[in-house]
């Protein structure tokens, strides 16, 4: 029995409760939260959890095996650096930092820890995703080329103390939700993002809010193109104001061969390979949420879980620290995609990931 801790317990820390308490093999032990009404209510979904105020004290009570930090994006670099320490595995909630400096320090940090870790960019476990990552892997339709991903959906929720309405808490918005978009493409992608290109900025949403006499100046929409060092390219359109739309999230992959979609939640892959199909005529897959507990992201988090208690299992074998480094890089890349787009967005120009980086 994996023995877990949550570290925030605002909407995410309690989503990944729910989804624990789902597995086989683990429960929530110990829960933390300096935010009373937050931690009373994951203490009433795991009401046999030790409650802690502060997160240290959970660490040095010594009962977990494992924990979750889903605290704000600001808080990730000193949080994880404390949970490393004490040799614990972790998942932490995505971004993995809001800068680039950040994800450098907490990577400098894992090189001394023995736990497993990973980073919550669930949205690659989602079925029709996975499924689309699957025939792409297989060659289905050859080299790639071109890759577009679409997210129309609602505006930022509210978060305890707003924190989420500003770009210094949160790294902008390209860091702090985009990051699952530049994950997809990479995985998909044959080459390494080279460039930035970001057009947008906030058209509509959170303009007559005010905290502390300060308006928020996070963005609500964008157009970002990624130029990859082998000549493909990839391209994200974001629209936090469209939420009366059929589908939040389309994926689409095109290669040489052809091309693939998914889309979410209509929950189906289209696959159309060129010389075998032609426009309105190509193959039509059902990908349906599978998991035991569907929660707010169609189940992937469900299969994230699944994965780090695999990883956890391994803990100690070469390959496993080998997996942490990488789930670490690739979120460390996807940041330095959205800093990129953040700048690109203030300047007007293209922005060089390397420079970024």
């Amino acid at each position: 029995m994996i023995r877990y801790g949550v570290i925030g317990t605002g909407m995410m820390g309690r989503e990944h409760i729910a989804n624990i308490a789902h597995l086989s093999g683990a429960e929530v032990v110990a829960v933390a939260d300096p935010h009373g009404p937050s931690r009373q209510k994951a203490a009433a979904m795991a009401p046999a959890a030790r409650q802690f105020v502060d997160y240290r004290e959970l660490l040095a009570s010594r009962r977990c095996d494992a924990v979750v930090i889903a605290t704000p994006n600001m808080t990730h670099a000193d949080v994880l650096g404390d949970v490393l320490e004490a040799d614990l595995h972790v998942l932490v909630e995505k971004p993995l930092g809001i800068s680039v400096a950040d994800c450098r320090r907490i990577i400098e940090a894992a090189s001394r820890s023995r736990g497993v870790i990973r980073v919550g960019l669930e949205y690659r476990y989602m079925a029709p995703f996975a499924r689309l990552i699957e025939e792409v892997d297989a060659g289905s339709v050859g080299r790639i080329r071109m890759v577009s991903m679409r997210e129309h959906r609602f505006p930022f929720l509210s978060k305890v103390g707003d924190w989420n309405r500003f770009d210094h808490n949160t790294g902008g918005t390209l860091v702090e939700k985009c990051c699952h978009f530049f994950d997809l493409m990479n995985l998909v992608m044959p080459g390494r993002p080279e460039r930035v290109f970001a057009s947008g900025g906030q058209a509509v949403n959170h303009r007559d809010e005010r905290y502390g006499g300060c308006a928020p100046d996070i963005a609500d929409h964008a157009y970002v193109v990624v130029e990859y060092d082998d000549g493909a390219r990839a391209m994200l359109d974001l629209c936090m104001f469209a939420e009366a739309t059929h589908n939040q999230q389309e994926f689409a992959v095109m290669g040489d061969a052809g091309k693939i979609e998914a889309l979410v939640p209509e929950h189906i892959v289209r696959i159309g390979r060129r010389g075998e199909h032609s426009i309105g005529a190509v193959r039509v897959e059902p990908t349906p949420v599978t998991a035991p507990y569907e929660g707010h992201h169609h189940g992937s988090s469900f299969v994230e879980h699944q994965r780090f208690l695999e990883a956890i299992d391994a803990a100690g074998r070469p390959e496993a620290t080998a997996q942490s480094r990488q789930a670490l890089e690739a979120a460390l890349l996807c940041v330095a995609m959205g800093v990129a787009g953040q700048q690109s967005m203030t300047s007007g120009i293209p922005v060089a990931v390397s420079d970024v980086l």
